[in-house]
């Protein structure tokens, strides 16, 4: 009997066992790959979803909204929402109120302080602003023994840091200038229509605007 007779089960037992080995192996290494590729794939899909999950998350403001409101109070809103949106959150418009004298278009800003008026007040416009410096004035009142209070409303909160250009304006910008009202604000309009305003003291030509309402407006209005 040959050497090779009496191993030939032994050597041909190895190389079945090497082969599948070899099968084995390959098909690991063939499925593993591919797995791994595909959670990395995975991992790298998830992570920018979730980046642009925080890039949509709206910014959230903090409003008060006041006066001839359904439901006055303080509402919080994306950072996109306008004037219009807070009077809706703050279910709608009383009977009374009048918003000629407010930019219903306006985008709202944190800590924003809103008002809306009644007709009464716009009508008066002059005896209501003067009504809200005395009690801004009176909130903030330094007395001996007395804290200030650093959450009162300050004129600035109230009224626009801004100037207003009188040639390029809204009616609805114009009537935000104290003693300006509806009337004010169209023959304002219509002396611009027929002649451009080249320096602030033009404005005393129109009809009804004299020096004493000139003089309260003349640090907010530009040509």
């Amino acid at each position: 009997m040959t050497f090779h007779y009496r191993y030939r089960k032994q050597i041909i037992l190895i190389l079945s066992l090497v082969l599948i080995i070899t099968v084995s192996i390959s098909s690991v290494i063939y499925f593993y790959e591919p797995n791994k590729e595909k959670k990395v794939k995975d991992l790298k899909v998830e992570k920018i979803k979730k980046e642009k999950k925080v890039e949509q998350e709206p910014t959230l403001y903090m409003v008060d909204i006041k006066g001839q409101v359904i439901n006055p109070g303080i509402y919080e809103l994306s950072s996109s929402s306008r004037i219009i949106d807070v009077i809706t959150k703050a279910g709608g418009l009383t009977e009374i109120a009048d918003t000629s004298v407010i930019n219903l278009s306006k985008k709202i800003e944190d800590e924003m302080v809103i008002i809306i008026y009644s007709e009464y007040e716009v009508t008066n416009w002059i005896e209501t602003k003067e009504q809200e410096k005395y009690l801004q004035e009176k909130c903030r009142q330094e007395e001996e023994g007395k804290i200030e209070n650093d959450a009162c409303i300050t004129e600035d909160a109230t009224i626009e840091s801004t100037t207003i250009n009188i040639n390029t304006a809204t009616k609805e910008e114009l009537m935000t200038l104290t003693g300006i009202g509806e009337a004010k604000a169209d023959a304002i309009i219509s002396y611009r229509e027929q002649t451009a305003f080249t320096k602030i003291e033009d404005l005393k030509n129109v009809s009804g605007i004299g020096d004493s309402i000139y003089n309260e407006i003349k640090d907010r209005i530009t040509v």
